[in-house]
């Protein structure tokens, strides 16, 4: 098993209404900001060694947050979508970010674009990797999993908190046996999936993550459909930060249709394919689109 460094800083910021959310920080504290909003599940060190590994060489500072009841944050379901972004700006004032991108894996996609909505004088690029769309409203699209979920949102608002307790009291019962449990989720996905939980490396960051980033409060995922099957408190269009979205042509949680369908609606917007890929190709790609953000962040510089 591939060892996987301890964050270079890790602990919590104090937010609105006496709540708190954790964060880790890995690469240069002098660099450039890049938040990576973590999946549903999942946590602050949901972030992959390569891009760690990019942080370091690059001098960016990488930051991973916990949603609220995540980790070390207090258990909280947001309004909507778009009320993410205040905890968000107070995370960033509070550690001395001024200009920031924005990463979002899957669940994290919407509150990243939430973000550059709110704050795009701040927000200089946005990526999003996988993410999901809307499934009500004028931006919304039919099918994948998440239709699903939205169905099950009024019953997860009433018993997500106990639902999400008798999970995490299940997850400290197969603790040990966590290597195991995602070696049979690899072999239960597409193919590309399989392929990239096969590699030690990866393995090791979702085993940390899933010990050490994302325990205590499993509430958090149900928290995330309940919110994403409301209306997210802004228009997609009205995004007007770049976003560049990946997507893998064989993802089986959010369709390849959803990732075309934001960037079609988006102002600025490019869409990369990952051929092959499944839900979790972004994560492979870490190096490129950290690459990529740092680039449209250099053209904002030269233009200001």
């Amino acid at each position: 098993m591939v060892d996987v460094e301890r964050p270079k800083l890790e602990g919590t910021v104090a937010v609105r209404d006496g709540r708190r959310l954790g964060f880790a920080e890995f690469g240069s504290a002098q660099g450039r900001a890049v938040f990576w909003l973590h999946g549903t599940p999942g946590g602050r060190r949901q972030i992959p060694i390569e891009a760690r590994a990019f942080a370091e060489r690059r001098n960016v500072r990488l930051i991973g947050l916990d949603r609220p009841g995540i980790g070390s944050s207090t258990p909280h379901v947001y309004e909507n979508v778009l009320t993410f972004a205040d905890d968000l700006q107070i995370v960033a004032d509070t550690l001395g970010v001024d200009r920031m991108a924005v990463v979002g894996l899957s669940g994290g996609g919407p509150y990243t674009l939430g973000a550059a909505y709110a704050m795009p004088e701040r927000v200089v690029a946005a990526g999003v990797l996988g993410g999901v769309a809307p499934i009500v409203g004028p931006d919304a699209i039919e099918g994948g999993l998440l239709k699903l979920g939205a169905l099950a949102a009024p019953l997860l608002a009433v018993a997500g908190v106990p639902i999400g307790a008798a999970t995490t009291a299940a997850i400290r019962v197969v603790r040990p046996f966590a290597s195991p449990i995602i070696d049979l989720y690899g072999r239960l996905s597409p193919e590309a999936d399989r392929r990239l939980l096969a590699r030690p490396e990866f393995k090791a960051m979702f085993l940390d993550d899933l010990l050490n980033g994302s325990r205590k409060q499993m509430a958090a995922p149900f928290a995330d459909v309940v919110v994403f099957a409301r209306d997210w408190g802004f228009r997609v269009p009205d995004v007007k930060v770049p976003v560049r979205w990946w997507h893998g042509d064989t993802d089986h949680i959010i369709p390849f249709e959803h990732g075309l369908h934001m960037v079609d609606l988006l102002p600025d917007a490019e869409f990369h394919h990952l051929p092959g890929e499944s839900h979790l190709g972004g994560l492979g790609a870490s190096e490129e689109i950290l690459t990529t953000l740092l680039g449209l962040w250099d053209d904002a510089e030269r233009t200001r």
